[in-house]
């Protein structure tokens, strides 16, 4: 089982922006823990990061030929990029997307509380830190 964690604009940052909120830890340590509890599940992760919006639709139409799912933090474009969403829509028919995000974006900003992805998706996680990835791929463990 391959599955690819995609990371939208900033998630880069992670563990030197806002760090009471995204945590001190760096987007390369969580992509290290993610990878050692797939290990354990048997499933093979692949990460992708980008901060352009054509590179991550470029990823996502790719994805329906290598992966058998996705766990999709789409950072800021999660609230306004229809382009991203159609993008998860044009392939959501060979594989599932889960949104997931570590903050709880519903208790932030209200600009944040919309996602144009989520019904596209299978499910959004939200607010559980590193660990919102981690239950993104036991959900894709349990449909798949």
């Amino acid at each position: 089982m391959r599955i690819l964690v995609i990371n939208g604009p900033n998630l880069n940052m992670t563990g030197i922006r806002k760090k009471n909120i995204y945590g001190s830890e760096t987007l390369e340590d969580i992509n290290k823990y993610l990878s050692d509890y797939a290990k354990t599940k048997g499933v093979k992760l692949d990460f992708f990061q980008s901060n352009h919006e054509g590179e991550l639709i470029d990823e996502i139409h790719e994805s329906r030929k290598h992966y058998d799912g996705v766990v999709i933090n789409a950072g800021a474009y999660t609230h306004y990029s229809y382009a991203i969403r159609d993008a998860i829509e044009a392939v959501s028919d060979y594989l599932p997307f889960v949104e997931v995000h570590m903050s709880d974006i519903h208790s932030r900003e209200d600009f944040r509380k919309i996602s144009v992805i989520t019904e596209v998706c299978v499910k959004q996680i939200s607010g559980f830190g590193k660990d919102s990835y981690k239950m993104g791929i036991d959900l894709l463990l349990e449909i798949l």
